[in-house]
């Protein structure tokens, strides 16, 4: 059985649909914070189970069964997201789930300015010291945050970072389906897939290099500009931005400047058995453009 958690939010939910092209709904379970929330698994015939990582008592039980455990990484930058994963573990451990695989990021590192980074780098050392077997999947940086990263481009030809470096910007959408298929690879067994798995898009493009694509997109010329990232986090917060979000964002900047991101791996297109999708796409779409 494959139990996955976070199936109402869109990486995971995502992973759901992929797994039902692979396998029948009795072989799936998926866990909620709020079951009523994943009711369009449920009339799927999906076994719906309530847990939630901040209530340890809600978690053996939701876990139980699982030859195989999908754990969605905390996404709450106010949580203490290495806690909450712990606990997780730790319920899954209690039940004798057989293998672990865990939504994990490129470029987890301790020493990353990027702090859901250091969150799974240490999410993945408990991991290691749990005796489950397990999976980190090193997904790219999910390609769609870049509809808000870049701001209005299209209006005002430019587009203003703290910092700027190569990043595998990745398909949120590649990655769903890359996670199904390691679910269901036979090679989960052979070792192949233990431990952290990257799975990037072919390229590794800056900022400098999206405002190029953005500016053959648009017809006009699209300037990357590199603001004091003091100036950039006041501007953040002129703009309605929380300050504290804005500084968590500039850890992101900071670790695409100093490499973090700046891996490829063709694990993922070789698994899907195409090219992954591309910032040019991202950006020839209408919500990416406006």
């Amino acid at each position: 059985m494959i139990i996955v958690t976070g199936a109402t939010g869109a990486l995971n939910g995502a992973t759901v649909d992929h797994l039902l092209d692979r396998l029948p709904a009795s072989e799936i379970v998926v866990v909620a914070r709020d079951a009523a929330k994943a009711q369009r698994f449920a009339d799927l015939g999906i076994a719906v189970r309530q847990g939630d990582y901040a209530d340890a008592a809600s978690l053996p039980g939701a876990f139980e069964g699982a030859d195989q455990l999908l754990l969605v990484s905390s996404s709450d930058p106010a949580a203490d997201a290495v806690s909450l994963h712990k606990t997780a573990i730790d319920a899954a451990v209690s039940v004798g789930v057989g293998r672990i695989l865990y939504t994990s990021h490129q470029g987890a590192s301790l020493d990353t300015p990027f702090g859901p980074g250091r969150d799974h780098a240490a999410t993945e050392q408990l991991l290691a010291e749990s005796g489950v077997a397990w999976t980190s999947l090193r997904n790219g940086f999910y390609a769609h945050s870049l509809n808000w990263l870049l701001g209005p481009w299209h209006e005002t030809g430019t587009i203003a970072v703290p910092a700027d470096g190569p990043v595998s910007w990745t398909a949120r959408e590649d990655a769903a389906e890359a996670a199904a298929i390691i679910l269901t690879s036979d090679e989960l067994a052979t070792g192949r897939f233990d431990g952290p798995v990257t799975l990037t898009a072919s390229a590794a493009p800056t900022f400098e290099d999206i405002a190029v694509i953005a500016s053959d997109l648009a017809g006009h010329e699209v300037t990357r500009v590199v603001l004091d990232p003091e100036e950039w986090i006041a501007a953040q917060v002129a703009g309605g931005q929380p300050e504290f979000v804005a500084r968590f964002m500039l850890g992101m900047y900071q670790a695409a400047d100093q490499g973090f991101f700046a891996g490829v791996d063709p694990l993922l297109g070789e698994m899907l058995g195409r090219e992954p999708r591309t910032v040019r796409e991202l950006l020839s779409q209408p919500a990416a453009a406006h």
